[in-house]
């Protein structure tokens, strides 16, 4: 568990309102009709503007069958987290889609997602990602100096539970800064006071992932997306946060 020095922390800050900006444009851009490439190439076009460098593109971690292909992942309906961009993939009225993106600011890096409907929401839509905002607020909370990890796995289950939906199983937040993923590893399920202590000067990404049903997930042919296996939907958000001793600061805000 690797605290962030002032230098790294100023950069991660730069990092993080960079990155938070680039989900804000991107995001206007969701409507019925739009290719998940179009959105590809607006994120990395957007983030070369503003003086950062795409994260994900050509990323390639251990047991990775090939680097990642594009800037942004494009997760539809029961896809929760690595959809790979398409031509061929048009969003249409009533899809849910996260959006999730990484950079680099003078190779810091920080991590962001959210989800959203594309035009209008029905009510079980609303359900779904009101729990996930929810969850990833009180796990963000939870996130406090001289606490452990199991505190934040322990809010998003209580959430959960809350409005009866699925945790989804395997994937969960980890440590950024220096590299796309870092350690300690973040599950969305967990037991307060357990797991490693939360330290001053740490950087995290929190990402809370529910979907309707069960929250047993398999790997699409493609190699990197994860969906659901019971093929419900799936949300998903996702902050990256600086640990102070005055409580959890969002980076990944403007």
């Amino acid at each position: 568990m690797i605290a962030k020095t002032a230098d790294e922390i100023n950069n991660l800050r730069i990092a993080g309102k960079i990155l938070a900006g680039v989900l804000v444009d991107v995001a206007k851009l969701v409507k019925p009709g739009v290719s998940t490439a179009e959105l590809d190439l607006a994120a990395e076009k957007i983030i070369r503007e503003k003086g950062g460098v795409p994260a994900f593109l050509g990323y390639k971690p251990e047991g990775a069958a090939y680097p990642y292909p594009a800037t942004l992942c494009v997760s539809i309906n029961d896809e929760v987290v690595h959809g790979l961009p398409s031509e061929d993939r048009i969003l249409k009225e009533g899809d849910i889609v996260s959006l999730d993106e990484g950079l680099s600011y003078n190779e810091y890096f920080v991590d962001h997602a959210v989800t959203l409907c594309v035009g209008e929401a029905d009510e079980k839509t609303k359900k779904l990602l009101q729990a996930n905002r929810e969850a990833l607020d009180v796990a963000i909370a939870a996130a406090q100096v001289g606490g452990h990890i199991g505190d934040i796995g322990a809010a998003v289950e209580k959430v959960a539970k809350k409005y009866n939906v699925g945790i989804v199983q395997d994937l969960g937040g980890h440590a950024v800064g220096k590299a796309v993923h870092e350690k300690p590893f973040i599950p969305n399920e967990g037991e307060e006071g357990k797991g490693e202590k939360l330290v001053e000067g740490l950087v995290i990404a929190i990402e809370p992932m529910f979907a309707e049903g069960k929250g047993a997930i398999k790997l699409d042919k493609d190699e990197w997306t994860y969906r659901m296996r019971d093929g419900s939907r799936a949300a998903h958000f996702e902050h990256t946060v600086l640990l102070t001793k005055d409580g959890p600061e969002i980076l990944t805000v403007l």
